[in-house]
């Protein structure tokens, strides 16, 4: 009897130690830099990665020590299931506590990509492909897919129109369709209830409204033009005149080379302006705030036609006599027709 006291006097005391010590061994881990160096390393956690997948993505990368012992911390930490995918800036010198309090928070790197006012989808898509953001094809696929365009509350075939022009922060977490949504968010944005329910003041639809200010983006100018620019395509919309604008003839172009000819003016497309009535059937770029504003803005003024002047801004005329003198002043003379 004595020795079966002494039995489980022992146990218990074992049974006491063990929780201390192990406690006394995963802290000291937990705490210790995996390296004394200091390394940065940049290690990117795919989509649907398991825990087990994301340890051994931090093992080859130098990052982690004893993997039990780091699936071990990291279930006290409630941190498998917790992990955002994407890529993480980290360091050889971080203690294992600090790497999975990092990949817990999401800190993921961010890249800054400027998207341009009046960018059209496919130099979108180039842009995001140049920062390895995308697959270029795979990208013009999904904002040009009918069904995904649909399920966002966009009439029409593709998203043209539709992705805000600003500066974005993207990660490599985000797909093809998840960048496009957040730039559909962001013209739901700009693009208040009251700027929709002056369109319809103006009798334009939502895609009227867009498709205008598209026009208006790609003829250019600063912006205290765009409201001339724009009193101009209403004006003529209003008296049953073609709109005759350039940047809708190029849009319907394949392969477009830089340089319009008459035989591209005279060129059966549903973008020629020169030949069909009214606007085209969507937009052909993506307009910033200011063009949006100027399609629903116009100024008051009687305008019908405008030239480039070759420096930025545009010569404005209320009739053809005078527009055709301002077209052979800034345009024939200087070899631009």
């Amino acid at each position: 009897m004595k020795l079966i006291s002494e039995n489980k006097f022992y146990i218990a005391i074992i049974c006491i130690i063990i929780p201390f010590v192990l406690y006394a061994i995963i802290s000291d881990y937990a705490e210790r830099p995996v390296s004394a160096q200091s390394v940065p390393v940049t290690i990117e956690i795919p989509r649907g990665a398991g825990f087990s997948r994301i340890t051994g993505l931090l093992e080859e990368a130098g990052l982690i020590k004893h993997k039990k012992l780091f699936y071990l911390l990291a279930k006290l930490k409630d941190a498998p299931t917790n992990i955002r995918a994407g890529e993480y800036d980290m360091d050889s010198s971080m203690s294992p506590t600090d790497a999975i309090n990092k990949l817990v928070k999401g800190n993921i790197k961010g890249y800054r990509v400027p998207i341009p006012e009046g960018f059209n989808i496919h130099q979108i898509a180039a842009r995001l492909t140049s920062s390895d953001l995308v697959n270029e094809e795979e990208f013009i696929k999904a904002a040009s897919d009918p069904q995904f365009v649909s399920s966002l509350g966009i009439r029409g075939g593709s998203f043209e129109g539709y992705l805000f022009p600003d500066t974005y922060i993207f990660d490599r977490s985000m797909d093809e369709k998840g960048i496009i949504k957040l730039m559909v968010n962001r013209f739901r944005q700009v693009a208040t209830p009251d700027m929709l329910k002056r369109a319809a003041e103006l009798a334009l639809t939502t895609e009227e409204f867009v498709t205008l200010a598209s026009i208006i983006e790609k003829e250019g100018g600063p912006k205290e033009e765009k409201a001339l620019i724009s009193a101009v395509f209403h004006n003529r919309l209003r008296d049953g005149m073609r709109l005759q604008s350039d940047p809708t003839v190029i849009y319907g172009i394949k392969d477009f080379d830089g340089n319009i000819t008459k035989k591209h003016l005279r060129s059966k497309t549903p973008y020629n302006t020169y030949r069909i009535w009214g606007l085209p059937p969507g937009p052909i770029a993506n307009p910033g705030r200011d063009s949006l504003l100027a399609a629903l803005y116009p100024a008051d003024v009687p305008y019908l036609y405008f030239v480039s002047q070759n420096n930025g801004s545009h010569h404005f005329s209320t009739n053809l006599a005078s527009h055709n003198k301002a077209v052979l002043k800034y345009q024939i003379k200087r070899g631009k027709m």
